[in-house]
């Protein structure tokens, strides 16, 4: 990940507008800020979310509130709780996916 050029930001994420992103159960709910090609998102997973897709993207994640079950296509699984993160690469390293039997709060850099 290499950060754009761009001014001094601070963000209020709770002026940022949410999305709702529905998942094969459960929903998911981004507040983001673009920077170029920089995604800066805060996410709320509801409880018994799990993601509808395998995701290839790199992320550094971090887990603010709740629990979060990361599975990695390749069958590995790692159960992050608040104050741990994961960082992987773009296409580096299993394709991953998420889910949550709590509810999960999430900051990503991707």
């Amino acid at each position: 990940m290499k950060l754009p050029t761009s001014p001094f930001t601070v963000t209020d994420w709770s002026r940022i507008e949410a999305t709702t992103h529905p998942g094969e159960s459960g929903e998911a709910k981004w507040r983001t800020l673009n920077i170029g090609d920089l995604r800066v998102r805060m996410v709320e997973y509801s409880p018994g979310y799990l993601a509808d897709h395998w995701c290839f993207r790199g992320h550094v994640l971090y887990v603010l509130k709740g629990e979060l079950d990361s599975e990695l296509r390749d069958g590995r699984k790692f159960k992050l709780t608040a104050g741990m993160s994961y960082q992987v690469s773009d296409f580096g390293d299993a394709a991953h996916r998420s889910s949550t039997a709590t509810g999960a709060t999430l900051f990503i850099v991707d």
